[in-house]
C-alpha cells in the first residue's frame, strides 16, 4: 500500500511511528499528528426503472462502452446525497430508494468507490444532461452483457444482478 511521504498540512516528511491499536504509521514529528491515508470517494450505482426490471447505463467523455452512473462525493455530503445529487445532474431522475452493495478501493484514481443499487421514479430519459453522452435501459441480462468488461462497474453490477435475480427488492 502506497503511504504519504510528507505532512498534509504542513509538508513536513513524515517518519513512520508506532500508533497504539494500528501499526506503524507515518508520523508528523512537527504537527504531533498520525497522518491516515488520504483518498477520494465516490458512489456508483446500479438505477433502476420504477418496476425494477431494468438498469439504466451510460457512456460519458466520449467512451464507447457502457458504465454505471457514478461521481465524487462532496465535502460535507453523505453518500446517499451524493447519489441522489448525480443521478439528478446526470439523468435528471429522483431517487426513491437506494441500498448500499459494496465497496472497493480503485487504486487507478485513489478513490473508495461506494456501490448501491437506487430507483428512480421514472424511465423517462428525455432529459440527460451533457455530462451524458447516451443512457438507455436494459434488462438484467443486457445489462451484464454490455457493461465495459473487465472492471469495477462490472464487478458490482455482478453482485447487484445475482442479488435482484435471487429476489432483492427496494421500496
Amino acid at each position: 500500500m502506497d503511504q504519504m511521504t510528507h505532512c498534509c498540512a504542513c509538508g513536513t516528511k513524515l517518519i513512520l511511528k508506532d500508533c497504539p491499536h494500528e501499526g506503524m504509521i507515518p508520523y508528523c514529528e512537527q504537527c504531533g499528528e498520525f497522518r491516515f491515508p488520504i483518498f477520494s470517494t465516490a458512489i456508483s450505482t446500479a438505477v433502476l426503472n420504477p418496476t425494477q426490471d431494468k438498469i439504466l447505463l451510460i457512456k460519458q467523455y466520449g467512451r464507447d462502452f457502457y458504465i454505471l452512473l457514478a461521481g465524487y462525493i462532496n465535502k460535507g455530503e453523505s453518500a446517499e446525497e451524493a447519489l441522489v445529487r448525480e443521478v439528478e445532474e446526470e439523468v435528471a431522475l429522483h431517487v426513491t430508494d437506494c441500498r448500499l452493495m459494496k465497496t472497493s478501493y480503485f487504486k487507478p484514481s485513489n478513490t473508495l468507490m461506494i456501490n448501491f443499487v437506487s430507483v428512480a421514479d421514472s424511465d423517462d430519459l428525455s432529459h440527460i444532461t451533457d455530462e451524458v453522452d447516451e443512457a438507455a435501459w436494459f434488462t438484467f441480462d443486457e445489462a451484464l452483457e454490455n457493461i465495459v468488461h473487465d472492471s469495477l462497474a462490472e464487478i458490482f453490477l455482478k453482485n447487484i444482478v445475482r442479488q435482484l435475480k435471487g429476489g432483492l427488492r427496494l421500496g
